[in-house]
């Protein structure tokens, strides 16, 4: 089951607040733990990708009794990037020091040229600036952030991320909760989290059952290196 994170895609774009909680990784982990239950899925296996992968980080700690495997891709803890933060990762990851700013600065910025601030933004993780997605995907990518509300919505994602979400990290860990599911981590070798992390153990420092390792990819692990990323979620996953 495919399904949009809230603010995203088709999905509602409610008022952030004034702490950004409505689009913290809680409130977008309890909202697809409640989509999987109306479907009758009392546990289940995530795999997650980029923002989805930072949601199904909280689901399963939130939400551990639920999830029985978890693959993630292509991130390292939000708590860790932010705490590990140098000049690298700040020049790759701008946007992310971008969008949290304060509404309307990101948002006015975006929306001169919405779909040209899209296409610019994800060629430039390409040196070919060639983008690896699938025409009829990219009209989707182009159709859904052109949706009232949805650049105001991806910006309260990220001021969550820098927020909220780093307070309830953090309480995790002054508690000594962990990760309890079977986690695997994949990520791209020509990637920004091989430069600047140890996925690896970035991810023990949180979670009791880690393994993982790098795909011959940048970012987008499904779209550059599907074989590779089959071959080696589908037997994980399998497993459980």
């Amino acid at each position: 089951m495919l399904c949009d994170l809230r603010g995203y895609g088709d999905s509602s774009k409610p008022p952030g607040g004034d702490d950004h909680a409505a689009y913290s990784k809680r409130a977008m982990a309890a909202d697809v733990a409640e989509v999987m239950r109306k479907l009758g899925h009392e546990r289940f296996a995530v795999l997650a990708h980029d923002r989805g992968a930072r949601v199904a980080h909280r689901l399963a700690m939130d939400h551990a009794p639920r999830v029985s495997r978890l693959v993630l891709l292509d991130i390292a803890p939000t708590l860790a990037m932010y705490e590990g933060t140098r000049e690298a990762f700040a020049r790759a990851y701008w946007h992310w020091f971008f969008l949290i700013q304060p509404a309307p600065l990101p948002e006015r910025a975006i929306q001169a040229d919405t779909a040209a601030w899209l296409r610019d933004t994800m060629a430039r993780r390409f040196p070919s600036g060639v983008l690896p997605f699938d025409p009829r995907a990219w009209a989707e990518y182009e159709r859904c952030i052109q949706l009232p509300g949805a650049v105001h919505a991806m910006c309260e994602d990220y001021r969550a991320s820098a927020g909220i979400d780093l307070a309830h990290d953090r309480a995790d860990r002054e508690a000594q909760r962990r990760l309890a599911a079977p986690l695997l981590v994949l990520w791209g070798r020509q990637g920004v989290i091989e430069r600047c992390f140890d996925p690896l153990a970035e991810w023990r420092a949180v979670a009791d059952d880690v393994r993982g390792t790098g795909l011959p990819c940048g970012h987008y692990l499904a779209e550059e290196a599907p074989e590779d990323l089959l071959c080696e979620a589908l037997p994980f996953l399998r497993a459980g």
